[in-house]
Parts: C-alpha cells; sequence; structure tokens
C-alpha cells in the first residue's frame, strides 16, 4: 500500500523521490539515481502537495534509512534546469540497490492507479483508498487492486552448454537470454515452462528447478526463474517472437542481459553449474 501523508510531513521529511512523467522518472541532470532530499528541492512539485504518498517498506528496510515519496505527473514534462526525466529501464540497471523493491514497485502502483481510474464492472469513477493500494467504485462496489502477472522464466542447459534465444524485439541490441512467457489461467508453473520452452524453440526440458522469483514493472510481471536440463527436440524458432536460439559454450557466450535482471542471474547460475560438472 501507499501511505498519503499531511503537508507538513512532507514538507519537513528528508526521501527518497521517485516522480513520474509519463513512463520515464525525473532525476537531477547528469545523474542516474532517484534524488534524496527534502520537498524544498523540487519547485515543479508545489501544486502536487495533495498527491504525495509514501511508499511503505518491504521485508527488506534497509535498503534505504529514509521514506520513500512518490508522486505522479502524468503526462506534464518537467522543464527545469536542474532536473530531466530518463527512461524507468536506465534508472532500473544502474540504482540496482533499490531497483525492484522500491522504484520497480512505485511504478507498478502508479501505472495501476493510471490504468483504473474507471471501474472494470460498471465504468463508473473509482476512488483512491488511502489505506490500502487499490481502488473502490462506489457506484457498485466494486474493488479493484493492483494487479500481478506470472511469468515463467528459464535457463537450459546440456551439461556442457546453455541455450540462449534472441527476441524479435532485441534484434537490434543482440542480445541472446533466457526464455520467458507468462503464465495461462489454469496452468501450474511447471506446466508453464514445458509449454513455453516447446513453443518458443521446439526443445523438451526436465528436471525443472526453481532457483529464484523477481518483480519485473514492464508493466506489472513477477519474474519465477527457473533451471532446466535439456531432454531432446531441434532448435526451431517460433516466428514473431524469437529471431534466434543457439547453443552456446560458457566461455563464448553472447551479450546478455546485466546481472541486475533475473534473466542474467539464471544465465550466471547456470555456467557455474556447467563448471561444476
Amino acid at each position: 500500500m501507499m501511505i498519503k501523508r499531511n503537508e507538513d510531513h512532507v514538507i519537513r521529511t528528508l526521501g527518497t523521490w521517485v516522480i513520474f512523467s509519463k513512463s520515464r522518472v525525473i532525476v537531477k541532470v547528469g545523474e542516474t539515481r532517484v534524488p534524496q532530499d527534502n520537498f524544498t528541492a523540487f519547485p515543479f512539485l508545489e501544486e502536487y502537495k495533495e498527491d504525495i504518498y509514501e511508499l511503505p517498506p518491504l521485508g527488506d528496510s534497509s535498503l534505504s534509512s529514509l521514506p520513500t515519496f512518490i508522486v505522479d505527473l502524468g503526462a506534464e514534462i518537467v522543464e527545469h534546469d536542474e532536473f530531466e526525466a530518463i527512461p524507468l529501464r536506465n534508472l532500473l540497471f544502474s540504482q540496482q540497490d533499490m531497483a525492484f523493491t522500491v522504484i520497480g514497485r512505485a511504478w507498478q502502483y502508479v501505472h495501476f492507479l493510471r490504468t483504473h481510474r474507471y471501474c472494470g464492472q460498471c465504468g463508473s469513477p473509482t476512488d483512491r483508498i488511502h489505506w490500502e493500494m487499490a481502488v473502490h467504485c462506489r457506484t457498485c462496489n466494486h474493488r479493484s487492486y493492483p494487479r500481478v502477472s506470472p511469468c515463467i522464466i528459464v535457463a537450459i542447459h546440456d551439461h556442457e552448454r546453455i541455450l540462449l534465444a534472441r527476441g524479435v524485439r532485441h534484434k537490434e541490441a543482440n542480445m541472446y537470454s533466457t526464455l520467458a512467457g507468462f503464465v495461462e489461467s489454469g496452468e501450474s508453473l511447471e506446466e508453464a515452462v514445458h509449454r513455453e520452452v516447446f513453443e518458443e524453440v521446439g526443445v523438451k526440458v526436465k528436471n525443472i528447478e526453481y532457483v529464484d522469483s523477481q518483480p519485473w514493472p514492464f508493466p506489472h510481471s513477477l519474474m519465477v526463474g527457473f533451471i532446466a536440463q535439456y531432454d531432446g527436440g531441434e532448435i526451431r524458432c517460433q516466428e514473431n517472437e524469437i529471431d534466434d536460439a543457439q547453443w552456446f559454450d560458457i566461455d563464448a557466450l553472447p551479450t546478455i542481459p546485466p546481472k541486475v535482471s533475473i534473466a542474467g542471474q539464471l544465465i550466471a547460475r547456470t555456467v557455474s553449474l556447467i563448471c561444476d560438472k
């Protein structure tokens, strides 16, 4: 949930500020970290005093001793010599200490509020609930909460090599990564692994092992990470999804995602697993 604070508290308190403009985040010019200051450092927020929320910490409250304030400027563009708007992905990959727990979660809440201004059941305007992260329709009493979409992501190996794929969207960047896909209704995580792998690259896997999970705020995914062993089949790339897929020796890997992402972590874990064989 996000807690709305009174103006005196916001103005007086030193905090971490996650300020969204469209789908970008406001930072000081030349920096790739969300600013830590008090309210007076942001003259363009004067008219947003009533729309500032505090993000309560999750399990690991040691990420920052400062409170985190969230502001959504909507479509407004900040024109100020000291501040600029940078892409959310750039910020997540550079500010790893609070990337997904703080900044990513803030974006998921803002995206939820932007896309739930009207009731999905009757179409009436919704009201923001301040004691929990939800919106409520007073016309039909339907209440909505932030959506979380489970996705599997899996690294595949044959004890000697790792199978990596280049998605159509990453063709220009020439980045290869693990396979991933949304879990369908009525499907277990393991079933989703088997289905997605076969759909995307045409091979079968076995010995699926859970490794870790990571929230992924593009816009509201929960990535559930696995490592699996190859169990047969020839690589056949799914049209319009996978541009290329290959087996790679661990000492000759292509461009891969950074380790701040669960894809990068799964690749590193798989490489270590192969090295230990």
